[in-house]
């Protein structure tokens, strides 16, 4: 099975936003929002991802990326 990699801190960096300032924006702890820009996430609310694409300007791909297995390439 392959899996979803979060690229979230690399579209933070290029909008030079933190953690802090973007947890606000977005409303939530900047401990989860921490949890997602390093990966430590197993889902996220789609009201979540929403808030967090406006607040950055960016579509959900430019956050997240599909890599599949090496079995299945």
């Amino acid at each position: 099975m392959g899996k979803i990699i979060l690229r979230l801190d690399r579209v933070m960096a290029d909008r030079k936003i933190g953690v802090n300032e973007l947890a606000e924006k977005v409303g939530v702890a900047n401990v989860n929002l921490s949890k997602i820009k390093n990966g430590r996430i197993s889902a996220i609310r789609f009201s979540t991802l929403v808030a967090i694409c406006e607040a950055l300007n960016c579509q959900p791909g430019d956050i997240m990326e599909y890599s599949p297995d090496d079995d299945e390439r």
